[in-house]
């Protein structure tokens, strides 16, 4: 089964359960990739890899809007967004650990033979498709600017 197919199932046991948060969570997730299968070509299969980028992306926007409702002391708003990116992370890849950030950018760096941070561009193209899904692409140029400028 894939992505796609997962979510949709995920909503009829949502709303079985009435698991407002997660229905809504849910069904918004499902808006979005459905919206990328029709900019496509209408009537194509959606990859995982696309399913996963849409997610991550909405997950990225809900922490980037909690830390917002956060710094604004709005703690009514920042819970129920929190609650949300947390359902969306369950359908993503395992994050890596820094450390394992750290192995593969060098791996990445040696490849390209990179020596300096004029060269961060070669690198930050295939870091980002590699682990495009398994690390927040602020982290991986943060991590590539601080290998570089060794």
């Amino acid at each position: 089964m894939n992505l796609f197919d997962q979510i949709s199932e995920d909503i009829k046991q949502a709303m079985l359960a009435r698991d407002k948060e997660k229905l809504e969570a849910l069904r918004n997730v499902k808006k979005v990739l459905l919206e990328a299968k029709t900019a496509k070509s209408g009537s194509e299969e959606l990859s995982d890899e696309a399913a996963i980028k849409a997610i991550a992306k909405l997950a990225k926007q809900g922490r980037d809007s909690a830390d917002i409702y956060k710094q604004q002391n709005r703690l009514d708003l920042y819970e129920p967004e929190m609650t949300q990116v947390k359902i969306l992370e369950g359908y993503l890849p395992k994050q890596m650990s820094d450390e394992e950030l750290t192995a593969a950018i060098r791996s990445i760096i040696e490849q390209t033979g990179a020596a300096s941070i004029k060269e961060m561009g070669k690198v930050m193209g295939i870091a980002s498709k590699e682990l495009a899904g398994k690390v927040d692409g602020r982290l991986i140029s943060d991590k590539v600017k601080s290998l570089l400028s060794l």
